[in-house]
């Protein structure tokens, strides 16, 4: 029970916005972190999962917010001007964690970031793709405990 004069602010869970969605998607608490986004039904091999959405920046605007302090960063880039920040916008995609042996790839198709099923996912899985941060920025460790976990996020 709160002490008087304190508020309790209930925990919002993310959601799937269905219209960027080919599949029943969930999203739930992870092992790997945080949120992650998890297969409500079986997805066959090779389909389109989802489309990652947000608000579309320019690289100076996108500089400034991934050096914002305190701010759930959320940047995918879209290409070398471009980039879409799922914190503004977002379909839900940007809540797929980060793994070394993902059953997600990327797509870019015509300006629009796909998520496709690299193999058969099957329902209560959790959807992982590989980030590929680039080897020569801040290296952050990984945490998706796949068998050839690289150790990093970032490319070696």
């Amino acid at each position: 029970m709160p002490r008087s004069g304190t508020k309790q602010v209930p925990k919002q869970v993310p959601k799937i916005n269905p219209k960027y969605a080919n599949f029943k998607l969930e999203i739930k608490r992870s092992k790997i972190h945080r949120w992650g986004v998890y297969a409500a039904e079986d997805i066959p091999v090779r389909r389109k999962v989802m489309e990652y959405t947000g608000e579309r920046i320019n690289r100076r605007e996108t500089k400034r917010r991934s050096e914002e302090q305190g701010r759930m960063i959320y940047l995918f880039t879209l290409d070398s001007y471009w980039t879409l920040d799922g914190a503004v916008g977002g379909s839900g995609a940007e809540y797929c964690n980060h793994c070394c042996d993902p059953n997600i790839v990327t797509e870019i198709r015509n300006g629009h970031i796909l998520y496709m099923s690299r193999r058969a996912i099957r329902k209560g899985e959790e959807l992982t793709v590989d980030y590929h941060f680039a080897k020569d920025i801040e290296k952050y460790i990984c945490k998706c405990g796949a068998a050839n976990c690289r150790g990093t996020i970032n490319l070696k």
